[in-house]
Parts: C-alpha cells; structure tokens; sequence
C-alpha cells in the first residue's frame, strides 16, 4: 500500500501524486490539512521517515515565526503540539511505501521508495 500525505494545493505534491497514479498505483491520500494524523500516527510516521518533530517542520507559509517555533528549548512534545493545532506545519507531500517513507521535496525524493 502506498499512501502519499497530500496538499492539493502544493505543486510539489500534485506532481509526486500523478508520478505515483502514471504508475498504475492509485495510492491512499490523505489530505492532512483536511484530516490531519493523530499524534500518535505523526509519531509513527516521523519514527517511519528517521525524522524528529523539528525535521518535519515547514517554515514558509506557516505560522512557525508567529509561534516562535525556532526556539532550540522547545521539545519534541512542543512540536508535536505545535503540528497537532496547525497541520499545514508538516512539510510535504510525505510518501510511505513498502521501501519507506520520504518527504518527496524536491520530487525526485520519490524515486528513493517507489519503483519506477
């Protein structure tokens, strides 16, 4: 099963959706700023992509200045609060196959877990 973590307005994630359904794989998509993953599932998935809380944070177009989310003393409980309230936080699009997971930014990134 291949799931891609999905903004439909993001050009980066429409591109890596259409790689993955030209490949004949129609992937589960979840859009995560219209159903975001529970804590317990972003920490799965962070544990999935070898990533901490901070790696996944996205800064531009978010409100990670407003929230002051640079602060090196916040911890990962603290960003994974963060990302909870404000899920446009998590950088994207994220692909989980059976190879991996990967935040597919640049695209390419897709190439490293789905077969081509």
């Amino acid at each position: 099963m291949t799931t891609i973590y999905h903004n439909p307005k993001c050009g980066t994630s429409r591109t890596v959706l259409a790689r993955i359904r030209e490949s004949g794989v129609e992937p589960q998509v979840i859009e995560y700023l219209v159903t975001p993953p529970s804590r317990a599932e972003m920490q799965a998935l962070l544990q999935n992509l070898g990533m901490t809380p901070r790696d996944i944070l996205r800064r531009k177009g978010t409100p990670y200045e407003d929230l002051n989310l640079d602060n090196p003393a916040l911890t990962d409980d603290q960003l994974l609060d963060a990302l909870g309230a404000h899920p446009i936080l998590m950088e994207r699009p994220v692909v989980v196959t059976a190879k991996g997971a990967r935040v597919c930014r640049p695209a390419e990134r897709l190439d490293e877990i789905f077969p081509a």
